[in-house]
């Protein structure tokens, strides 16, 4: 069913940190990524509990494999049906499937199958819940505003992750895993009612589905085909692709293994990545502020290059100080050059297949990126730190090389 026509003025020109509109919508997402970090936590301890050490990893890894699948039908799903219809019922899905799981193991105790059920059920919304989140921006702000939205975006996302872990372990401590699944189940429902009240804009469809024939793969196929023949999202796709697939294994595994062999011990890891997180906190609290920043693409390229040369200098520090301080640069640099690239596929795109877009650049983050995962912790193994960080970089810098390298990205501007 077509998404219901607004009133022309539904959706303002004011700046969007003054937009009550935006603020709604962005109390619903800090509320619902507020509830998966204390979902995660709940998770990996009840799991852990429940099983050996093993049998938990499978447990966490069980929601990768759909969200990977699906993900690119969860994109046409957003533009078919409307990105806040989709992020609605996704929301109250996971609400319902957490708050179900809390009730059984507080009847009858920890299991293994419905933490298991639990995670399947996360990764196959989780799969149609990105694609959409990414595309709503754009139909209750204007262009101008997205990088505006995209760092506040990214501010929010930093006070759920700060909240909602200690949250996690406070509820594990006090009250076991299911009530620490009751209260994420909790805080995702308040994002409910929230987007409720959000006010959308209708948007055009695409030219496939103008005669009403179109279906769900040949909106796939057609999404796929605007992609590649787009003169700046094309190569942008290519550059995000190689950028995190070089962040991923050293800021994730790499650095687990390198606090283990510089003897930091878990204290010292955290206060890296607490240095990570303040400087991409930076980087949003920048775009918040400012709200366009001129020269996005060439911004975009110089940043990725220059967080690759931290992230190879990151093995070879002599201190905790000094790599907290590495970190941060790295979470500047990555932060900045990451939210301008959403802000300029937002703005780039047409915006009735924007879901598509979302869905594309999401499977590289969620789906291919976590790969390297595994292959950095087996390079280290063979070769040491230094060199897998040093070859993990230069992937990464390739990225900014190819931005700056293909005109139309390069000169590619945010809205005025």
């Amino acid at each position: 069913m077509p998404a219901k026509l607004i009133a022309p003025g539904t959706v303002t020109g004011r700046p969007a940190h003054r937009d009550p509109n935006v603020l709604r919508w962005l109390g619903a997402y800090a509320a619902s990524m507020a509830g998966d970090g204390v979902y995660y936590i709940a998770l990996s301890w009840a799991a852990v509990q429940a099983g050996s050490p093993a049998q938990a990893g499978l447990v966490m890894s069980v929601s990768a494999l759909p969200r990977a699948v699906l993900m690119l039908g969860g994109g046409v799903i957003a533009d078919r049906f409307g990105p806040r219809r989709v992020v609605i019922g996704s929301d109250a899905v996971r609400c319902a499937a957490v708050l179900a799981v809390a009730a059984l193991l507080f009847l009858t105790g920890l299991g293994l199958w419905p933490l298991a059920a639990l995670a399947l059920v996360f990764g196959t919304v989780d799969a149609v819940f990105v694609p959409a989140v990414g595309a709503l921006p754009a139909r209750i702000t204007g262009k101008a505003q997205l990088a505006r939205v995209q760092g506040m975006r990214g501010l929010a996302y930093r006070f759920a992750v700060i909240f909602g872990a200690p949250a996690g372990g406070l509820a594990v401590a006090f009250g076991g895993a299911a009530t620490a699944f009751a209260m994420a189940g909790l805080l995702i429902a308040i994002s409910v009612p929230l987007l409720i009240s959000v006010r959308v804009r209708d948007l055009p469809l695409d030219d496939t589905a103008a005669d009403g024939t179109t279906t769900a793969l040949r909106d796939l196929v057609t999404g796929l085909r605007y992609i590649r023949r787009h003169r700046v999202l094309a190569p942008l796709m290519l550059a995000i692709a190689l950028g995190d697939l070089g962040f991923g294994g050293p800021l994730n595994v790499g650095l687990t293994l390198l606090a283990d062999e510089r003897g930091w011990g878990a204290s010292g890891m955290g206060w890296v990545l607490a240095g990570f997180g303040v400087g991409a906190g930076i980087a949003s609290m920048t775009l918040t502020v400012r709200g366009r920043l001129p020269y996005a693409g060439r911004i975009t390229g110089w940043s990725t290059i220059a967080g690759s040369v931290a992230i190879a200098a990151l093995a070879y520090v002599p201190s905790v100080l000094a790599a907290v301080g590495v970190a941060l640069l790295i979470g500047l640099l990555a932060g900045l050059g990451g939210a301008l690239c959403i802000a300029l596929l937002q703005t780039h795109s047409d915006p009735a297949y924007l879901g598509r877009v979302t869905a594309v650049s999401s499977l590289v983050s969620l789906g291919f990126a976590p790969l390297t995962m595994p292959l950095s912790a087996a390079a280290i193994g063979a070769w040491g730190t230094g060199p897998v960080f040093v070859v993990s970089a230069v992937v990464c810098g390739l990225g900014g090389v190819i931005a700056l390298s293909v005109r139309d990205l390069r000169r590619a501007e945010l809205p005025a």
